[in-house]
């Protein structure tokens, strides 16, 4: 079966020989120019690898990598013509690997297979739960996109649903609006977030949740939000 990679690289002699090079090896390649346009086809499209420039305009490699991290845990390979071992150890913190400009061919097809077989194995016993279920009669059937209140079933807007799913897969983690803004709506962020605190509050409605002793999401005051819904 074809390998689908996406490629994050604003540099178009880079990102034509890259491409050229790993479409040799029998991969499909993607290419994308810019962080937002990156996060778009990686929420639209299904990767079996990613690889990302650090430096970028719009949203540089380091977010883009924070957002793929809050849905997926495909390999990501960071591409940087910043080699300082800090750099290194920085990136790192949410890619697999790190590849330093200027780097050969070789290399990189060899750590793209190296991360590709490591991703293999990893689909291979990695059983994700398909349905999630909480106190206070909430249930999550993440594949099919569907919500449910003491079995009945929530009408969510799309954005509704990406917003919750956003929450509720990484319980007691902190969410900014900008940064809720950006993964959701997949646009820069905005000072003005109350596109968010509106979805939210119509979110909050349909599960019946109480703002002030809530049972899933907590306002946490000029910070953002967070899941507080324990898993059954």
């Amino acid at each position: 079966m074809e390998q689908n990679i996406l490629l994050v690289e604003d540099d178009r002699e880079i990102a034509r020989i890259i491409k050229d090079t790993l479409t040799k090896e029998g991969y499909r390649v993607t290419w994308a120019t810019t962080g937002m346009e990156g996060l778009a086809d990686f929420q639209a499209g299904n990767y079996d690898l990613l690889l990302v420039d650090w430096m970028m305009p719009e949203m540089d490699g380091l977010t883009l990598t924070e957002h793929i991290r809050l849905q997926s845990d495909v390999p990501i390979i960071m591409i940087s013509a910043r080699n300082e071992e800090a750099d290194k150890v920085e990136g790192l913190q949410g890619a697999d690997d790190y590849l330093a400009k200027p780097f050969s061919l070789g290399e990189l097809k060899a750590r793209v297979a190296c991360q590709l077989r490591r991703w293999q194995r990893y689909n291979k016993i990695h059983v994700a739960e398909e349905i999630a279920q909480f106190p206070y009669g909430l249930k999550i059937d993440w594949k099919r996109e569907q919500v449910f209140l003491h079995d009945n079933e929530l009408n969510l807007t799309q954005k509704e649903f990406a917003l919750l799913k956003v929450l509720a897969q990484h319980p007691r983690e902190l969410f900014s609006k900008e940064a809720l803004y950006t993964h959701v709506w997949q646009q820069p962020e905005l000072e003005e977030t109350h596109t968010v605190t509106v979805h939210i509050k119509a979110l909050r409605e349909k599960l019946q949740d109480p703002v002030k002793n809530p049972h899933f999401i907590q306002t946490v005051w000029g910070k953002g939000y967070r899941f507080v819904g324990e898993l059954l």
